[in-house]
C-alpha cells in the first residue's frame, strides 16, 4: 500500500461513464483533488480529508469524461495541498515509478502518472501549477499534457495558484493523450501549423549533460518531422527572478485560499511542505506587488518568443529522477533547477506537452514542446507524430 498509487479512501466502485463516445471502453483515474459526487475530496493530506463533506457533484473535467464514455477506476495519491514536485506523500506514501523505482515518481500529481506508467488505466486527470503534471510525466517516462491556462475547466477542484492554475492529463501513448484532449479541452484554439521551431538555448544548459545528450540524440531521430530551428535565449538574465517572482505568487495565492485553516487546524504537514507552507505565510502585499509585476513582464517576453506558428524546444526536468532517498538539501536542488524550466509555460500561461524523450542510466527523460496561447491541438497532433521517435536507451 506504501506504493500504491491510489489513495486508501478510494473509489468503492468505478464510475461507469457513457455506454458511447470517444473514450467508451477507456479506463481513467482522477488527482485527489476533483469533486466525485459522494465522496470526500482529500487533497492529499489526512486531516483536510477528515474536514471535508462529500462532494455534492462532481468536478467538470471528470463528467467531461464521463459523458465522453471513459470508466473512472479510482482517485490517487498527490502532494500535500499539491506543493511539491517529488511525489512523496508522508501520510500515503511514494507511488511506485515503475520505470525507476528505486526513484521518486515527481508530483504533485505522483499517483496519476504511476497509474499510468504501471498500466493500471489509459489516461489520468492531474493538474499542474508548477509542473504537477509535466514532471511526473517525465519522470515515468509517460506522454503528459499542461493546457493553456484556462481551456479546461477546473470547477469541482481544489485551488492552489489560479494565476497559474490548469488541469492536466497524462497517458502511456501519444494518440490517447490527443483523445483526451480533444474530449476536454475548451474555449478559442489557435490551429496555425507549427513551421518553426525555437531552441531554448538556456534551458538546455540547465540540464545535466546525460540528458542533454539524450535529448539531442532524440531530437536527430526526429529531424525529419521538425520544421526549421533556430536557438533563443529564453532570458538574457537568468532564470533566478521569474522563478522567484512564481513561488512569491504561488505562495501567497496558496495561503490566501488555505492559510486561515492550516492556522485553526495545525495540520500536520511531511517534510518540505511545512517550511514552504511556513513561507508562503510570510509573503507579505507588497513582496507579491514586486512578484506581479515581474511575473508580468516575463510573460509578455515569453508570449514574444512563440507566435503562432512557432513553439519553443526545452528539457522537461534537467536531471533524472532523483533516488527515494534523497537529502532536503538534494532535493531542494532539484526543485530550483525543475522549477526554472516550468515556469516558463506557467509564466507565459502556455500550453506545453511532454514526452518521453528516451532514457538516461535507465530512467526516463522528457522533452517538452511550449506553444502560442491556444495551440493545444497542434502540440498534441504534432506529439502524436512524434511518438514513434519516443523511447530509446542510454
Amino acid at each position: 500500500m506504501r506504493q500504491s498509487a491510489f489513495v486508501p479512501h478510494d473509489l468503492r466502485v468505478p464510475l461507469h461513464g457513457a455506454g458511447t463516445g470517444p473514450l467508451a471502453g477507456l479506463t481513467a483515474a482522477v488527482k485527489d483533488m476533483y469533486d466525485i459526487a459522494g465522496e470526500r475530496t482529500g487533497g492529499g493530506n489526512p486531516t483536510w480529508l477528515a474536514a471535508q463533506e462529500p462532494a455534492r457533484t462532481t468536478a467538470a473535467a471528470l463528467r467531461r469524461l464521463l459523458d465522453a464514455g471513459a470508466d473512472i477506476i479510482g482517485k490517487t495519491v498527490c502532494d500535500e495541498f499539491f506543493f511539491s514536485l517529488t511525489g512523496d506523500n508522508v501520510h500515503y506514501g511514494t507511488p511506485l515509478n515503475t520505470r525507476a523505482p528505486a526513484r521518486l515518481p515527481g508530483g504533485s500529481s505522483s499517483g496519476s502518472a504511476a497509474a499510468v506508467g504501471a498500466g493500471a488505466c489509459d489516461i489520468a486527470l492531474g493538474s499542474d501549477t508548477g509542473g504537477s503534471v509535466r514532471v511526473p510525466a517525465a519522470l515515468n517516462g509517460i506522454y503528459g499534457m499542461r493546457p493553456t491556462h484556462g481551456r479546461v475547466s477546473l470547477e469541482g477542484a481544489m485551488a492552489m495558484a489560479p494565476s497559474f492554475d490548469t488541469a492536466g492529463w497524462f497517458a502511456a501513448g501519444p494518440g490517447l493523450l490527443r483523445k483526451a484532449g480533444h474530449v476536454l479541452l475548451e474555449g478559442q484554439s489557435d490551429k496555425t501549423p507549427i513551421q518553426w521551431v525555437r531552441m531554448a538555448e538556456d534551458a538546455f544548459a540547465l540540464a545535466d549533460a546525460a540528458v542533454r545528450a539524450s535529448l539531442h540524440d532524440f531530437l536527430t531521430r526526429a529531424a525529419d518531422i521538425l520544421p526549421r530551428r533556430d536557438e533563443v535565449v529564453v532570458t538574457q538574465h537568468g532564470f533566478d527572478a521569474w522563478r522567484a517572482a512564481f513561488h512569491t505568487i504561488q505562495g501567497w495565492e496558496i495561503w490566501q485560499i488555505y492559510g486561515a485553516w492550516v492556522e485553526r487546524r495545525k495540520p500536520s504537514l511531511g517534510p518540505g511542505i511545512s517550511e514552504r507552507v511556513a513561507n508562503a505565510a510570510s509573503v507579505t502585499e507588497q513582496q507579491v506587488d514586486t512578484a506581479r509585476a515581474t511575473a508580468g513582464a516575463a510573460r509578455n517576453q515569453i508570449r514574444g518568443l512563440v507566435p503562432p506558428g512557432s513553439m519553443l524546444i526545452l528539457p522537461t526536468v534537467a536531471s533524472i529522477a532523483p533516488p527515494i532517498a534523497s537529502s532536503a538539501e538534494a532535493l531542494e536542488v532539484f526543485r530550483a533547477k525543475t522549477m526554472a524550466l516550468t515556469c516558463i509555460a506557467g509564466l507565459g500561461g502556455l500550453p506545453q506537452v511532454t514526452l518521453p524523450a528516451g532514457l538516461t542510466e535507465n530512467c526516463p527523460v522528457g522533452i517538452s514542446l511550449v506553444g502560442c496561447p491556444g495551440a493545444d491541438e497542434i502540440l498534441l497532433d504534432l506529439a502524436v507524430a512524434l511518438g514513434r521517435y519516443c523511447g530509446g536507451s542510454a
